[in-house]
């Protein structure tokens, strides 16, 4: 019980994004035409917040099955790069298959702090339960909400890009990376002035290509360099 508690301590402040967070998507749910129990199974089963909203937005236009698994692969091939770094090792291993599969945004910025390198295994575990808890718990609420009342939440919307701002301010706190965020907001750029329509899977892959090249160019920079003849 000491991990949960510690675990509750860790992600107050992310409950108070992913709850408002999850109101809003269990509305947005029920205003596409879905029973409001299908923002429980969506939270539940897919968990991948951006998704999710896009998959509600691709579901509505009737978007084709491979496009969806497109965008799908795009948004969310960030997460390769955060199992690099992700403490899975500490993590038991009947615990490791949910840990994989609750490796979200905020379950990985969580971790890249100095204090996160000493958690137990029941601490990493818990807190990815409850940050799970507390996005099923709001798209439920908001959902059951929606279909009682028709309601239409305005600014709500905006709490997942001010969640990610703040998170990624924490994480380049902890790790004091200036090129990453900028190499972010350049494929922001180059996205919003080529394919507009499309801005966000194309910023992402932009991102995940220029991220692959800096990985592939510091591990050259980092490889020793052979001895040439002359030295003995």
């Amino acid at each position: 019980m000491s991990a949960m508690r510690a675990a509750a301590a860790d992600t107050a402040s992310v409950g108070l994004s992913l709850v408002p967070l999850g109101v809003s998507f269990g509305v947005l749910v029920v205003h596409t035409g879905l029973a409001w129990w299908w923002a429980t199974v969506f939270t539940a089963v897919i968990y991948a917040g951006s998704l999710e909203f896009l998959l509600l937005g691709l579901v509505a236009a009737v978007t084709p099955l491979g496009q969806i698994a497109v965008t799908a692969l795009l948004v969310n091939l960030r997460h390769v790069f955060y199992g690099l770094s992700f403490p899975l090792s500490r993590v038991r291993p009947l615990g490791r298959v949910y840990a994989t599969f609750a490796l979200t945004d905020e379950a990985y910025a969580l971790t890249t702090g100095e204090d996160a390198r000493s958690w137990s295994s029941a601490r990493i575990l818990w807190m990815q339960v409850l940050c799970q808890g507390y996005w099923v718990g709001g798209a439920t609420l908001g959902a059951l909400a929606g279909s009682l009342v028709p309601v239409t939440l305005h600014g709500l919307d905006f709490a997942l890009t001010a969640l990610f701002v703040v998170l990624t301010i924490d994480a380049w706190r902890a790790q004091r990376d200036l090129p990453t965020p900028l190499l972010a907001g350049a494929s922001f750029a180059v996205a919003a002035l080529l394919a507009p329509g499309q801005l966000l899977p194309v910023a992402m892959g932009l991102f995940t290509a220029s991220l692959l090249i800096r990985y592939g160019l510091r591990r050259r920079t980092a490889a020793p360099q052979p001895a040439s003849a002359g030295e003995g």
